[in-house]
């Protein structure tokens, strides 16, 4: 073996493992190249239930050999995702484990360890076609109209051609020989399967020429190394499991059972795509929707669960661990329904204020909301943040809003923030009215603070001191709202509340 083909480290990167030998153990192996989306969570909880349900392992691996598509902080906020999501691993890169370490970037040295096994049993061979070379294949095959592929030439080159141009330092990667005849593998969801990936593919790299592995390489040998027995990953990586298991047979290893979840799309019928800003797990986070209403939208979209209750009905994680079955998962392609994810939203609002216990935390995430809807008047002090008047608005809106940022969207703006003393439209001849309603309103019972029992006061309130009843209109919602235009005055009185609606009127008659 050439003297410069890898400097071996001595010490190996695999600590002590402590898991039991048929024990299941199940990946999910993200690149840090971006935000966390539906696809994305969808993978790793199926692997996180299928672990659950068999009393396993699940792992995160953190796939970065592709340095230049790496973006940094991804990992963190991709963590914090699952974390949040209630997808949470029992070995990862920063807890660690006893297979560790987690990351690709760290574990360089294993794979130049056994890329030297296929070297030797000549499974794989030194690759030095320049770039320019493979670009006039490239070009020439499209000008034939066939598969771009690569044409396995140095393959052929004797040990001595090898030598030579290894000697004279010619820059190199490592490919892998596929194998001419094709063989089946047996998918846990689509059943038998068979590619002749030959057929379209050249022999793959699987070490660049900057020393790093190729996601392939890397995959199976971590796999091994992790002793993963099931993999669970997007149907998209089907077409390259015939590799695998080729690289698999080469090493002389047992390789773990596969299973392709099939394509979620969007409600139109296309492609998820990363560009796509709804789909990404921060964005539903920002907009007020919490974690199990996206895991129910996404199992919604996959099969594998009994979801009889429609979207009148949340499951528990406990729930879907139980039902979670594999063999329920269907092979047709699924569409994510949007509206689904608001209804399951709404049910778990509802869910969570029917526990006073999560009252402080729905209103602290409800003061970040408004605070950073209305900077400008957080800085003025002009918020209306107390915690009642808050625990008052959630409850109205529980039955009304899908998601916690309807409740500071413009035309609810009211609810927050506290409109000027003496509105610009107040006029002196109605303080001594205004001074009566106010008066009337405090006896009133507050279970009567309704839309329909207000706007009928209202009227006969402005029949009885003869006041045009639009100038009325016009006068309340200046007092209680500081806008020209918004709901109705008599829904605007019901979302506030007696307390907010009587502290309002008399702000302004004080």
């Amino acid at each position: 073996m050439h003297r410069n083909l890898f400097r071996i480290s001595s010490i190996s990167i695999l600590q002590k493992r402590f898991f039991k030998k048929d024990q299941v153990r199940v990946r999910f192996a993200p690149s840090p190249t971006g935000l966390l989306h539906l696809g994305g969570l969808r993978t790793a909880l199926y692997n996180y239930l299928f672990a659950r349900a068999n009393n396993g392992t699940f792992i995160l691996r953190i796939e970065d050999t592709d340095q230049s598509r790496c973006i940094q902080g991804a990992m963190k906020k991709l963590y914090n995702d699952m974390l949040w999501s209630g997808i949470i691993p029992d070995e990862d890169p920063i807890r660690g484990g006893p297979a560790g370490p987690y990351i690709q970037s760290k574990r360089l040295d294993l794979y130049k360890e056994e890329v030297l096994k296929l070297l030797s049993n000549q499974s794989a061979y030194y690759c030095f076609c320049t770039e320019s070379r493979l670009q006039l294949l490239r070009k020439e095959a499209l000008k034939c109209r066939q598969v771009p592929k690569y044409d396995n030439r140095c393959r052929h080159l004797s040990s001595n051609e090898i030598k030579e141009k290894l000697d004279k330092g010619h820059p190199y990667c490592i490919r892998f020989k596929l194998s001419s005849t094709p063989e089946c593998f047996d998918d846990m969801i689509y059943g038998e399967i068979i590619h002749d990936i030959a057929k379209i593919e050249g022999d793959p790299i699987i070490i660049k020429s900057d020393g790093y592995p190729t996601y392939h390489f890397a995959n199976v040998v971590d796999d091994h190394f992790m002793e993963i027995t099931h993999v669970l990953r997007g149907i998209e990586w089907q077409i390259s499991t015939p590799k695998h298991l080729m690289m698999y047979k080469a090493f002389n290893w047992t390789p773990p059972k596969y299973g392709h979840l099939p394509l979620i799309l969007n409600s139109n019928g296309t492609k998820l795509s990363k560009r796509q800003n709804d789909i990404h797990i921060e964005f539903l986070r920002s907009q007020g929707i919490f974690p199990l209403p996206v895991i129910n939208y996404v199992i919604h979209a996959g099969g594998g669960f009994d979801n009889k209750g429609g979207t009148e009905y949340i499951h528990s994680y406990e729930e879907l661990i139980k039902q979670f079955n594999i063999s329920n998962i269907k092979v047709a392609s699924n569409k994510l329904i949007p509206e689904k994810l608001l209804q399951f939203n709404k049910l778990e609002i509802s869910k969570l204020l029917a526990n006073e216990k999560n009252n402080k935390f729905l209103v602290e995430r409800i003061k970040e909301l408004i605070i950073n809807a209305f900077p400008d008047r957080e800085a003025d002090r002009s918020l209306q943040l107390d915690d009642h008047h808050i625990c008052s608005v959630l409850k109205w809106g529980q039955n009304r809003i899908y998601k916690l940022t309807d409740l500071v969207s413009p035309e609810l703006s009211f609810l927050w923030i506290v409109p000027p003393t003496t509105p610009d439209n107040i006029q002196l001849e109605c303080l001594d009215m205004l001074k009566i309603l106010n008066t009337e309103l405090i006896e009133t019972d507050i279970h009567n603070f309704n839309k329909t029992w207000i706007n009928n006061y209202l009227k006969e309130f402005a029949n009885e001191h003869k006041i045009p009843f639009a100038t009325l209109m016009k006068v309340l919602r200046g007092i209680l709202s500081g806008l020209k235009e918004g709901p109705p005055v008599g829904e605007m009185i019901e979302i506030l509340g007696k307390d907010t609606t009587l502290l309002r009127i008399n702000r302004c008659i004080s």
